[in-house]
């Protein structure tokens, strides 16, 4: 014979009410708050992978442009940048755009021909690994992130 522990109706009405507290607009919450950790840890990466010019003293330019088209060239941390981009939802993803809007970053982000035409310049995928490394690193990173709200929610 089967032994059922005590339920007391009082433990469910606590747990529904617990529910409803958590509803759509927190679901939403969460997940934007899932999208712009990943995007953060994404940029972050990029911006430590990203190489800096080194140019001689007395050439008038100042290396470091690139990494810092990472953030728009704001003197911010990546994740006090990303909490500045907008999240748009297309169908069920959430997607935040990280781009570096300076002019020759594709170049050194894919590679390019050399001045003369006669050879190439390997990129440095910069973005593309840190994209591979935050693919493969998410489903932990989110698992821990709803642990840790669940936890907060009905512990």
């Amino acid at each position: 014979m089967a032994k059922f522990g005590k339920c007391q109706f009082s433990d469910l009405k606590k747990f529904q009410e617990k529910l409803n507290k958590f509803g759509q607009q927190e679901i939403q919450l969460f997940i934007e708050s899932c999208a712009k950790e990943l995007a953060a840890r994404l940029l972050a990466k990029a911006i430590r992978r990203t190489p800096v010019g080194e140019y001689p003293k007395g050439a008038g330019k100042k290396g470091g442009t690139l990494r810092r088209g990472w953030t728009a060239g704001k003197n911010q941390s990546a994740t006090a940048y990303v909490q500045s981009l907008t999240i748009d939802k297309v169908g069920k993803a959430y997607v935040i755009e990280i781009t570096n809007p300076v002019d020759y970053a594709v170049y050194i982000e894919f590679g390019h021909r050399t001045r003369n035409h006669k050879g190439w310049v390997q990129g440095k995928f910069m973005l593309t690994i840190s994209e591979e490394e935050i693919n493969a690193a998410a489903p932990k990173i989110l698992e821990q992130k709803l642990t840790k709200k669940l936890r907060e929610v009905f512990g």
